[in-house]
């Protein structure tokens, strides 16, 4: 980043925080879905006269959002990157707020019958819809402010999707010790109807935002594309390729380790929800940590050497989760939880710096977020239901670990192919102190 366009520190822990609480509440919403899918939902919007059908169906509902999430990408990428960033932010936190605020006021099976799970997926649908632009234009907001240091303060919003995971899993292990008539009949509905108290919070923050740097350099250069897909499919196909197979890897472990252990936990090994959801939240701390550390290690050694390390890490530690998941014993499942987060927080702290400068700012959120929600439904949004197929075929988690080990095999191979050409200005992949190439006017290809 040029010294022109260098953000004052002000403005770049400004736009950290408002980015960081906007994809709090983001993953907020989601991850309350998520765990409903799980705990939830399988009883109150489908029949029970199948239950593991039911949970089949409940989880599949959780992967729907994927689907429209490439959509959002498009829709709110084109908005970021014609008429700035700080506009589509806005635009999709309403979103996000409106649906999951919805959610908690549906009727149930038993009251409307098959139209509730038409409805459940409805509202998931604008979920999806609204997350394919979150968090492609809250990391381009903090990391085109950040110049060197993109790893770092990418890494710190890449905190809010844990956050969000932490607050949601609080939210529900304060109303799973509710009897089951009143958890079932109004407990369940509390995590979502606060979402419209926390979007208020997000639309504060994001509203008094500047527009990046970066951004506004392309539009005095006159190089913002009316249709930026449309540069991104002519031009950038096999970067945005390539970012959909880097991501698959955390993305996997991510919802295995947040969805689907919910399941398996209460199915497979017979634990109670809080105690799934009590180990779940104690191992998530370590999220916390490492992925400011590890983004801090990308700015030091280049960020594609962390994320790389933390591919070959996701090869091996899916076999250690389900092992020590598989003792049943609070300390052994705790350890096998932070030991999958450590290789997780490495591989994902650096997503943001990382992929963002294989894209030139002009069609940046619209590359990076397209090529991010593709990977994540071929990752999280399958992982879960393949999973619950898989153990109820095979009753045997190998075959499980072995999947999310190949995801992890495919993210090292596209990271490696990944190129990490000059970005307009700085190349914040240099360790400090190392002079970078010469800046470049557009990407290479």
């Amino acid at each position: 980043m040029s010294p022109t366009t260098q953000s004052s520190s002000k403005q770049r822990a400004k736009a950290t925080f408002a980015s960081w609480i906007g994809t709090t509440i983001e993953y907020y919403d989601f991850s309350a879905y998520g765990l409903a899918a799980s705990l939830i939902f399988p009883k109150l919007f489908f029949s029970s006269d199948d239950p593991a059908l039911a949970t089949v169906l409940s989880l599949a509902t959780f992967a729907v959002a994927f689907i429209a999430r490439p959509v959002g990408a498009v829709v709110f990428g084109h908005f970021g990157d014609r008429i700035g960033r700080k506009t589509a932010l806005v635009l999709t936190l309403l979103l996000m707020g409106a649906a999951t605020f919805l959610i908690g006021l549906m009727p149930t099976y038993d009251q409307i019958g098959a139209t509730a799970p038409v409805l459940l997926v409805l509202a998931r649908l604008f979920q999806g819809f609204s997350v394919g632009g979150e968090y492609g234009g809250a990391v381009l907001m903090t990391v085109e402010h950040a110049g060197k240091k993109g790893g770092f303060f990418g890494s710190l919003v890449n905190t809010g999707a844990t956050a969000g995971l932490i607050v949601a899993n609080l939210a529900f292990l304060a109303v799973v010790q509710l009897p089951d008539d009143a958890l079932y009949s109004w407990g369940w509905r509390i995590p979502f109807l606060l979402s419209g108290i926390l979007v208020i919070v997000g639309l504060i923050a994001r509203t008094t935002l500047e527009e990046t740097p970066e951004f506004e350099k392309a539009e005095q250069k006159g190089v913002v594309q009316q249709v930026p897909v449309v540069d991104v499919l002519r031009n950038h196909m096999r970067t945005v390729f390539l970012v959909a197979l880097g991501i698959l890897a955390a993305g996997t472990a991510f919802t295995m380790t947040t969805v689907y252990s919910l399941s398996y936990g209460e199915n497979t090994l017979e634990l109670s929800n809080s105690t799934v959801l009590t180990t779940l939240l104690t191992a998530t701390l370590a999220i916390l940590i490492c992925l400011p550390l590890f983004g801090a290690l990308g700015d030091r050694f280049g960020v594609r050497r962390v994320f790389l390390g933390g591919a070959v890490s996701l090869i091996f530690l899916p076999f250690c989760w389900f092992a020590l998941m598989d003792t049943r014993h609070g300390g052994w499942m705790i350890l096998g939880f932070v030991l999958i987060f450590v290789g997780y927080s490495a591989n994902y702290a650096v997503v943001p710096s990382y992929f963002s400068q294989v894209f030139p700012p002009a069609v940046r959120f619209t590359g990076m977020s397209v090529g991010i929600t593709i990977g994540l439904i071929a990752g999280n949004a399958i992982a879960p239901s393949v999973s619950s197929m898989i153990l109820n075929s095979t009753g045997n988690w190998l075959i499980i670990a072995f999947y999310m080990s190949g995801t992890a095999v495919i993210s090292l191979l596209a990271g490696l192919a990944l190129r990490l050409p000059s970005t307009p200005g700085e190349p914040r992949d240099m360790p400090e102190g190392e002079p970078g190439p010469a800046p470049a006017e557009t990407v290479a290809r």
